[in-house]
């Protein structure tokens, strides 16, 4: 029997008579690395903000790591969350703009946290603020973040926007290295490139619907 790490069931998001999300199915697998494909407002960002739980539903029943949203639980547990551009403190350094955010959890220390800006490809003891970060530094750092608390389900909404030729690569192979460790990835991206060397299945979105699915073998 599969084991699955999201369960997004008969969902539908609405916003007056505009419908977002059209009775939206899909289960994601653990341990996989899971593509949503489709053009700019076809649903991909809005379903990912409904999974982690910064948006409520209308209808239907989104479960996460075995609790439901708006009835377990309100933020969806264990996730790490990249959606549209990361946000970070400009006048801090990337390390101090982590060290930030862990304090509120108090779970992740100083040389976790170098560890991880170092494997996101960035300098931990660098000095430059996050307002003379290039947009590809900013998604490094924003990767960083998603996954300092070592969590099972990452969500990443165009993670690899602004990246450099190279640095794709050695992002692509982070996210390979995190499914292997057993961490469960919902990737949306423009880029069919990204999508189809990195995942396990493909999700086509379009105006809100689910439109197919596709297991690779």
């Amino acid at each position: 029997m599969k084991d699955y790490a999201i369960l997004v069931e008969n969902v539908t998001k609405t916003y007056g008579e505009h419908i977002v999300l059209s009775d939206v199915s899909i289960r994601f697998e653990k341990n996989k690395i899971h593509g949503l494909i489709g053009r700019n407002g076809s649903g991909k960002t809005m379903l990912l903000k409904c999974i982690c739980g910064l948006t409520p539903v209308s209808m239907g029943k989104i479960t996460v790591n075995g609790k439901m949203l708006g009835k377990d639980t309100d933020i969806a547990p264990n996730v790490g969350i990249i959606i549209e551009t990361p946000g970070f403190l400009p006048n801090y350094t990337g390390y101090h703009n982590l060290k930030f955010l862990a304090d509120i959890n108090r779970v992740v220390s100083k040389e976790q946290i170098r560890a991880v800006i170092q494997r996101v490809g960035l300098n931990p003891d660098s000095k430059k603020k996050v307002s003379q970060y290039s947009l590809g530094m900013r998604q490094r750092l924003g990767i960083a973040q998603a996954i300092m608390e070592n969590p099972s389900v990452l969500l990443l909404d165009e993670p690899l926007n602004g990246i450099d030729k190279q640095g794709v690569q050695e992002i692509r192979e982070l996210f390979l290295q995190l499914r292997n460790e057993g961490i469960t990835i919902v990737l949306a991206s423009h880029n069919k490139d990204d999508i189809e060397l990195l995942c396990d299945c493909i999700y086509e979105i379009d105006d809100g619907i689910l439109q197919r699915s596709k297991q690779i073998p």
